[in-house]
């Protein structure tokens, strides 16, 4: 009787061909959007973002997740440990510090008055536990990063480049040693 009455309207009746249809397109819906946001997790969680000394400084940064922070390693302040590979050091945009902690080999053109990136977790003693550091390729070179970063701070990478070359070069001349020395 509910059938007739359906059908009389001009409605039409869910045959079982049409079910079967609505519930293949519904799963693949289902499907696609579980893959999405599987994906949209996994992305999340290797996302690797840039911070400054200075936006490490003001909290911006996320505490015990990975990141990567740059600056210039300040003079005087590379401790080596001579029992082991251990190194700690100070980053810097010339605004904020940041102490860093690194357990291996640093690269060849790891010294101070340079540029660097830096990737390892914001501890909440406010050190950096780096993974991987990396040194830029010559006195003229600043990450990406760096140099935007500078910018947003308001200061010109260029003054830093100039203050990077003659620190490099004053430290050549006192014939301070360099990570390759080690």
């Amino acid at each position: 009787m509910l059938l007739d009455l359906l059908q009389s309207k001009g409605k039409r009746v869910m045959t079982p061909k049409r079910k079967q249809k609505l519930f293949v397109i519904l799963g693949l819906v289902s499907l696609t959007a579980i893959a999405v946001g599987l994906t949209l997790y996994a992305l999340r969680a290797n996302i690797n973002l840039f911070f400054s000394p200075v936006q490490i400084a003001q909290g911006d940064a996320p505490m015990e997740r990975q990141i990567r922070a740059g600056g210039m390693v300040k003079e005087g302040s590379v401790s080596r440990d001579p029992e082991s590979l251990d190194v700690e050091f100070t980053v810097t945009d010339y605004v904020d510090d940041l102490q860093v902690y690194y357990s291996g080999i640093l690269p060849d053109l790891f010294r101070e008055g340079q540029g660097v990136v830096v990737v390892g977790e914001l501890q909440a003693d406010g050190r950096l536990y780096a993974d991987q550091v990396l040194a830029r390729h010559d006195e003229n070179y600043m990450p990406p990063e760096v140099a935007q970063a500078l910018e947003e701070a308001g200061y010109s990478p260029a003054d830093y480049q100039a203050k990077a070359a003659e620190v490099g070069k004053r430290l050549e001349a006192e014939g301070v040693p360099q990570a390759s020395d080690y």
